[in-house]
């Protein structure tokens, strides 16, 4: 089966750090093409696979079309097996510091494996490729966190990148609000976008209005 978000670009946004079947609901119904769960417990949108995971399969029961993405940073075996098990999630996100050789042994148990990267420089791309997957997200590098800072990353390092790798489905995040979204969009024409704190009232909870507005001015650009 396709999954558009994988399948079509530009592909509806990626809302990610979903804590509730609510805001689930919500941003289904907003346009998001996928819903981010971020299983890494440092995080303020961190869910667990132990309580969790029920909510979860109902939704891909009742939205085969939704892409349903398992964050993880630099994880143990116990949770990835965990979420492999449940059969829930087309794909998993390695956020952390994975090995390329890591990411592909464990990603390809999921029908698609994502490949976050921090980025501030060209140097922090070098290793991009490395990575044997198409569907690579650039995030902003910001000492001490694994993503969800809400800082912004150069969008011209991820232009070039683009330009240079047309194979590569880019997922640009970093630092994206309703109110830039649409301009990172036109300036680096990603497969998708991607955002968590820049759609929410405190980390964590989800604001549907931003959720709106961020989908509408993605999808317009």
């Amino acid at each position: 089966m396709l999954i558009p978000f994988f399948d079509h670009t530009p592909a509806a946004p990626k809302i990610c750090g979903i804590t509730s079947y609510q805001d689930a609901l919500r941003t289904i119904e907003s346009g998001a093409g996928a819903l981010g769960f971020n299983f890494y417990p440092p995080s303020p949108r961190s869910i667990s696979p132990e309580s969790d995971l029920s909510w979860i399969k109902k939704l891909k029961a009742d939205y085969p079309d939704i892409a349903l993405v398992a964050v993880v940073v630099n994880p143990e075996e116990k949770l990835l097996g965990l979420l492999q098990a449940a059969r829930i999630f087309d794909a998993i996100q390695f956020h952390g510091d994975e090995t390329p050789e890591f990411c592909v042994t464990e990603g390809e148990k999921f029908t698609y494996w994502i490949k976050a990267l921090r980025v501030r420089s060209e140097e922090d791309l070098s290793m991009a490729t490395d990575y044997k997957t198409p569907f690579l997200l650039l995030d902003a590098a910001v000492p001490g966190t694994y993503g969800g800072s809400g800082h912004t990353i150069d969008w011209n390092l991820a232009t070039g990148f683009v330009a240079k790798h047309p194979e590569r489905r880019l997922i640009l995040a970093g630092g994206l609000t309703p109110a830039n979204v649409n301009e990172a969009v036109k300036s680096v024409r990603p497969h998708a976008v991607d955002v968590a704190s820049g759609v929410e009232s405190s980390p964590g909870m989800k604001d549907s209005d931003k959720i709106q507005s961020f989908i509408t001015a993605a999808m317009s650009a």
